[in-house]
């Protein structure tokens, strides 16, 4: 059996079993080394007395994996973007984050629920998780709208959307991911997801503006705040500017070389937000929430990061990734046809997969193609099909792709963030969740159908990197 047919089997089997339910993590670790076993075997003909050689060096290059990826020095930028989404929590300035969204901009149809957007996408500059941010303003967002009667599946519906935007907006662990995967550089992608993740909210924005003014009873707007409560509110609010402020120069610094690399910038975020912390009187109990649950989500990423990898492994045995970059560059049909049909499989396979997994077991296959599709790696901007140079072009399919994952966070039946939300609040159902989000869907396409029409939205920041 030749490499390639055993990559289609394998990837197959991987495949039925996250169907069945098997965590992608598992299925994809699994898949990976019985793979791996079957390819050194298919060197020896499938001999019986070659079987124990064959599980010995599958199981030893399988073993390598998860100490060789996973010490690389940019994964320790994950956990220390999402402590700090956890320790802005327990220092109250999400909170003060959302009053002064609320303050200056709750007086416009539907205001409130704009005031979340924004308000999220504040936080989401100061944590890398979308579910953190989710959860949190869960607890703090929604009680604001029903109070003065907004419809509760519409306000559970901004909160998940909302939440979605920690993705894009740099500290992203999303992206963090992505940049390890195709091997591109960290701080340029970092970068690159900071205005369209806000263009996201901007547009989200509209969007509950527009169904506010057609349904009056949606979102009434919240007026009576005086200029001096809207100044006063802002104070309270600034640390989080000043976190992203540091960490965008550690990233890229306008004036002059980086403080740093990405990672430093966000240790000293970190350590930034845990002083804010100490100073609104966080107690050892809440620093102890937030270690704890930082380390569970970290855990969690870590180990889908493990399984895949192990997988990913296994196909640059089976020599899959390659094939099919042939197969899609052989294609006689319109290039950006293609890059469509890619991104809509992405809507359809995050029905049924957590965001991290699937961009990390479809990553290692459809990054190559889509690189072939413009004309490779080192393609100029003149010679390329997309027109862009390779590198640009790494850093566009990147936000595409995590803007899609962002989508795959909010459609049923896998929709993570709306089960965060559901599970925070006991008076929402996950029904409620999905049907209060469906407006987003909408929102989300119209982003996305920008982002691959004009790639200047993407590029004009790292550009100047």
């Amino acid at each position: 059996m030749e490499p390639i047919e055993l990559g289609l089997w394998v990837s197959g089997g991987m495949l039925v079993m996250v169907v069945l339910g098997m965590r992608v993590a598992f299925a994809a670790g699994l898949a990976g080394l019985v793979g791996l076993v079957l390819i050194f075997w298919a060197k020896r003909d499938f001999g019986m007395e070659h079987l124990g050689w064959a599980l010995t060096v599958g199981i030893k290059t399988a073993g390598q994996v998860p100490h060789s990826k996973v010490s690389s020095q940019a994964l320790s930028l994950i956990p220390t973007f999402i402590l700090i989404g956890y320790l802005a929590y327990y220092a109250g300035l999400t909170r003060a984050l959302f009053e002064a969204a609320k303050r200056w901009i709750a007086w416009v149809p539907g205001g409130l629920a704009v005031s979340t957007v924004f308000a999220t996408a504040g936080f989401a500059a100061v944590s890398g998780a979308s579910v953190a941010t989710a959860a949190v303003f869960a607890r703090i967002a929604i009680p604001e709208m029903l109070k003065i009667g907004y419809n509760k599946q519409f306000a559970a519906g901004v909160v998940a959307a909302g939440g979605t935007l920690a993705s894009l907006i740099p500290p992203s662990a999303i992206l963090v991911i992505y940049a390890i995967i195709v091997e591109q550089d960290v701080g340029k992608l970092l970068l690159a997801g900071f205005i369209p993740g806000m263009f996201s909210a901007v547009v989200y924005a509209i969007l509950i503006i527009g169904i506010a003014v057609v349904f009056k009873s949606v979102g009434p707007p919240v007026r009576g705040f005086t200029w001096k409560e809207r100044f006063l509110s802002l104070p309270p609010a600034l640390p989080i500017v000043a976190v992203v402020v540091i960490i965008i120069f550690f990233v890229y610094n306008p004036f002059g070389d980086a403080w740093g690399t990405p990672t430093e910038g966000g240790a000293v975020g970190a350590f930034i937000v845990f002083c804010m912390a100490l100073f609104h009187g966080m107690r050892w109990t809440e620093l102890k929430s937030a270690l704890l649950e930082t380390a569970k989500l970290t855990v969690m990423i870590f180990t889908i990061i493990w399984g895949v990898l192990i997988y990913v492994r296994f196909l640059g045995f089976a020599e899959l990734p390659s094939a099919f970059a042939d197969w899609i560059s052989s294609l006689t049909v319109s290039p950006m046809l293609i890059l469509v049909c890619i991104l809509l499989a992405y809507a359809v396979l995050g029905m049924f997969m957590d965001a991290i997994g699937m961009l990390l077991l479809t990553l290692p296959v459809v990054y190559p193609a889509v690189m072939a599709l413009n004309g490779g790696e080192f393609v100029s901007a003149a010679d390329s099909a997309f027109g862009m140079s390779g590198p640009m072009c790494a850093i566009w399919f990147g936000i595409l792709v995590v803007k899609m994952a962002e989508f795959c966070l909010i459609t049923p039946p896998i929709g993570l963030n709306c089960f965060v939300v559901a599970g925070v609040r006991d008076d929402l159902s996950v029904q409620d969740v999905f049907k209060g989000v469906t407006p987003f869907f909408i929102a989300d396409g119209v982003t996305i159908a920008l982002l691959v029409a004009f790639p200047s939205i993407v590029l004009w920041l790292p550009s100047l990197a």
